[in-house]
């Protein structure tokens, strides 16, 4: 089969495939294509793919007309999915809920679409989970801002001239980009404090060095992927007073609250922000789905009360060296869990859970019910 990877939407400077991953495609028996200038964003140049075993191309359409799987990290304009050829298959990122038109577009050129969002949460498709990766990394880099933001140095410091006390950050959301937040503001020496609906979270935070914030919201849980369940108004304002509490004598708070495919719940009020000491920093992570935050705005800094409000997109190309890798990583280890070794092809196995769960487009159809739903919804409306 003949894979192609070509450069991502402008402004994004992660990349689909590292050429660590085209070795291991190659090795497959996969033939694999790149556009040239690929991974010039994180300094990786056309003869390092060349090296791996890619050949190198600028000829962008000719490759998406022919290819047999088409990768990439973002969602394909419309007009590249009019260039694929049927039977094609198609695995990046979609951002279906947000963007069902392309689906319909995929399915109507008999593009087979791979959703890397809907991987499920399971054991054996933790490799492929793109989600927490790049999570993972977010989490990092949000707690790098904050602390270049912020008027102050995280750890304690005794010095000649007296001490220094540690920051204080309050993270709200213990699920991967929380965690790993938790665990950086640590590391920078921050005396952290965390909360999340989940109580069964509280020993992995504990585990990190931080304290847990136990508020009795009664019946909480989570879903079989792992997320928290949606709270009742009742509940949400018991978290909210809770929250106020907190974030009042945090230095840095960090909302990480977001599930895929759902708006981000609002977590911190305006008059919640405005209760934290002037100087102090907000960094939502959830602001690309709506925000935690009332009053952040996307890809600005906001001044509330003279509390600093971060909004800043797409966390992961940050840092997208590593995002990309990670990234690669969970492509290659999909790839290969599905590659046949006799037939040197992809197998679009449905009775297979992880491929039920993200192959989302296929032989003309929206397979997901939720998706085709949100489809039909959209087409009735005109």
């Amino acid at each position: 089969m003949k894979l192609f990877v070509h450069k991502e939407t402008p402004g994004e400077s992660r990349v689909a495939v590292v050429p660590e991953t085209i070795k291991k495609l190659r090795q497959l028996g996969a033939s694999v294509v790149v556009e040239s200038g690929l991974a010039a964003s994180i300094a990786i140049r056309d003869s390092d793919y060349e090296e791996a075993g890619a050949e190198v191309t600028a000829d962008k359409v000719g490759c998406l007309r022919s290819a047999d799987i088409v990768l990439r990290l973002r969602p394909p304009a419309l007009d590249e999915v009019a260039l694929m050829r049927k039977g094609c298959i198609h695995i990046s990122h979609l951002d279906p809920f947000q963007n069902p038109e392309i689906l319909k577009r995929l399915a109507d050129a008999g593009v087979s679409a791979i959703c890397m969002e809907m991987i499920p949460r399971t054991t054996i498709a933790q490799k492929m989970d793109s989600l927490s990766s790049q999570a993972s990394l977010a989490g990092y880099a949000a707690v790098i801002i904050a602390a270049e933001r912020l008027n102050r140095i995280f750890p304690m410091m005794m010095t000649a001239s007296g001490t220094i006390a540690p920051a204080r950050v309050f993270i709200i959301g213990a699920g991967v980009a929380g965690l790993q937040a938790i665990a950086t503001a640590r590391r920078l020496g921050a005396r952290v404090e965390a909360f999340d609906t989940r109580p069964g979270v509280a020993e992995q935070v504990q585990s990190l060095g931080a304290r847990f914030v136990r508020v009795d919201l009664g019946d909480t849980g989570q879903t079989k992927d792992g997320y928290a369940l949606e709270l009742t108004p009742g509940q949400l304002e018991l978290q909210r007073q809770a929250m106020a509490k907190h974030a009042a004598m945090a230095d840095v708070v960090i909302t990480t609250a977001q599930v895929f495919g759902r708006p981000a719940p609002r977590i911190l009020t305006r008059a919640m922000v405005e209760g934290m000491k002037p100087g102090s920093i907000v960094v939502d992570m959830a602001v690309e789905t709506g925000g935690n935050v009332e009053g952040s705005e996307l890809n600005r800094e906001i001044d509330i009360g003279g509390v600093r409000v971060i909004g800043i997109g797409n966390l992961p190309g940050r840092v997208a060296a590593h995002a990309s890798l990670m990234y690669s990583n969970n492509l290659g280890n999909l790839i290969e869990h599905f590659w046949d070794a006799g037939t040197h092809v992809l197998k679009l196995d449905t009775k297979d859970e992880i491929m039920d769960g993200c192959l989302v487009v296929h032989e003309g159809v929206i397979r997901n019910e939720k998706l085709r739903a949100l489809v039909e919804r959209r087409e009735k409306k005109g």
